[in-house]
Formats: structure tokens, C-alpha cells, sequence
């Protein structure tokens, strides 16, 4: 099995036997570029938008995709809406869902 971590600046790296970090070559291309929007409803649908769609990258129904993470169904529904803001943990656990859905899913 493969450990990962993610980094404060946004990489995936692979934690190896002796403690070192290597690089992660990501199988699905480089991560798509997101620009920060102008204005904070802006930065709501925005962050809507990317959670809805990493979320369906994974083919999950909000109540799996919600189950799988171990989160409320009402977290996940608010993510989508633009009623919840993703705050770092959650930005990051989507941020790594998004580039290696397999690897973060696993159970």
C-alpha cells in the first residue's frame, strides 16, 4: 500500500520505506488550472462547482460519496449548493480526491 500526503503548496507525495517523500506522477494529467475569481459570490459557485465535480468524477450519489469520506449527506448537499464554504481540510481532501480518486477512496 501507498502512503500519501499532501502538501501545504498542493502536491501529492509518496511517502517512502526509509521516511523520504517522492514524487507522485499523477496518472491523470496535471491538475487542472483554477484561477481565483474577483469577488466572493464568485469564490461560492466556484468552490460549488468543484465540489460537485469531483464529487461526480467518483460516479458516487451525494449519501455514498458522504459515507465514504465518513461526513454528513447535509455537508456534502451544502459544498454543492454554495452553502458551505470548503475550509482547508476539506479543500484539500477534495484537492486529492480530485487528482487520485482511487488511492483516497480506498477503504
Amino acid at each position: 500500500m501507498m502512503r500519501l500526503r499532501l502538501k501545504a503548496d498542493g502536491r501529492i507525495v509518496a511517502i517512502l520505506a526509509d521516511g523520504s517523500e517522492g514524487a507522485v506522477v499523477n496518472a491523470l494529467g496535471p491538475a487542472p488550472a483554477t484561477s481565483r475569481p474577483q469577488s466572493a459570490a464568485q469564490a461560492d459557485v466556484s468552490e460549488a462547482v468543484y465540489a460537485r465535480r469531483v464529487r461526480a468524477r467518483t460516479k458516487l450519489t451525494q449519501a455514498q460519496f458522504a459515507a465514504r469520506l465518513g461526513l454528513p449527506v447535509e455537508t456534502v448537499r451544502n459544498w454543492e449548493q454554495g452553502k458551505r464554504s470548503l475550509r482547508g481540510p476539506a479543500r484539500a481532501l477534495l484537492k486529492l480526491i480530485d487528482r487520485m480518486p482511487e488511492q483516497a477512496l480506498r477503504m
